[in-house]
């Protein structure tokens, strides 16, 4: 008999790049699996899930998600580098509270909750980062701020009622990534991106395999309130740090693209951030700054972490290493196709012509 078999988890987000690879793992570990998203993603469905159309924010909607269900894998998110912090939080908190306020009302009793390195990764490199680092005074994104509120309060609903724990996956790359790496091919196509600093920072990343895996053996070591893994918050990596701009340029390079020469001072990189931040709120513009303070530290700085908790508490484990993920997410972007709205709110579809082109939207 599969761990999953006569369970049943929903998986808030199960549609996109994250939550969709859970769904398939859930299914193939023999859960039935619903998900929750605001669109209809019918090749998710076509795969055995069973899809549900609502809205975070709205508690009704995720009460009537939560019907009949064992665990929740809440992966949903509003995760971008800029906009109002209103928006974030409007998703990221109040529906996270709407996550645990649902749970308790249909009697779910764990919550495996996605969180982010970005709740502590604000203003400075970060070296082995492990459990005792603090939250920051004060988070330059707006999504690092709100997921940190999201996660203290997933952390502090640990109870007899509920059996809680916090992932923070670092930098998820993969086939189907639709977000960051489109990006920067973007820029990098159109001239738009400089090395950050001195270009040997190191950063950690994450194979979407073993994010997603280490959702699944979270759940498995939360058996109730009192586990050794309740309540806490686990960095989640590849445990293989990469020089982050020679990791670029190669990617980069395999997908025709001419490396990136031109650099940065990382000082320059975060007074430019935060002056574009001034102008973005000063005069509400739409879109994102090309630089903000947390984009420069990401890029420019030290960050990666330490994994040996996870390992210790969760048995979480590397099932495909950085090389073999990286290889497969190159092939991806070869063969495959990538959509993205980019800063400029223009769609920029990466096809296999290895080529970046304008597509209208209706």
């Amino acid at each position: 008999m599969s761990h999953g078999e006569g369970k049943k988890a929903l998986v808030t987000g199960g549609g996109g790049f994250l939550g969709r690879r859970i769904v398939e793992l859930l299914l193939e570990e023999g859960w039935e699996v619903a998900f929750l998203n605001r669109g209809a993603y019918p090749e998710v469905e076509a795969l055995g899930a069973t899809g549900i159309q609502g809205d975070l924010r709205n508690l009704n909607d995720v009460k009537a998600a939560c019907e009949g269900v064992d665990v929740v894998f809440h992966v949903a998110a509003l995760a971008k580098a800029w906009g109002p912090i209103e928006d974030f939080r409007s998703i990221n908190v109040t529906g996270t509270r709407n996550v645990l306020d649902a749970m308790e009302a249909q009697g779910v009793s764990r919550l495996v909750f996605t969180s982010s390195p970005s709740v502590v990764a604000s203003g400075g490199p970060i070296e082995n980062g492990g459990e005792d680092i603090p939250y920051p005074p004060h988070n330059d994104s707006p999504y690092g701020q709100t997921k940190a509120e999201s996660e203290q309060m997933v952390m502090a609903a640990n109870s007899r009622h509920v059996a809680t724990v916090s992932l923070r996956p670092r930098l998820v790359v993969g086939p189907r990534e639709d977000n960051m790496i489109p990006n920067i091919l973007d820029r990098a196509a159109k001239g738009r991106l400089a090395i950050v600093g001195d270009g040997e920072n190191l950063t950690d990343m994450t194979y979407i395999d073993n994010a997603a895996w280490a959702h699944l053996d979270a759940e498995k070591a939360l058996v109730d309130h009192t586990s050794p893994c309740a309540g806490k918050t686990y960095f989640i990596t590849n445990g293989e740090p990469q020089q982050m701009w020679s990791w670029l340029n190669d990617f980069i390079e395999a997908v025709d693209i001419p490396r990136i020469s031109r650099s940065i001072s990382y000082a320059n990189a975060t007074r430019i951030g935060g002056v574009m931040e001034w102008v973005w709120r000063t005069f509400s513009l739409g879109g994102e700054p090309r630089m903000t303070k947390q984009i420069a530290t990401a890029l420019g700085t030290h960050q990666y972490f330490d994994i040996s908790p996870a390992k210790r508490d969760l048995n979480y484990r590397i099932r495909v290493p950085m090389e073999e993920g990286t290889k497969a997410t190159i092939q991806w972007f070869q063969e495959g196709r990538a959509e993205v709205t980019t800063v400029d709110g223009d769609v920029i579809v990466y096809e296999a012509d290895k080529t970046f082109t304008k597509e209208a939207t209706a």
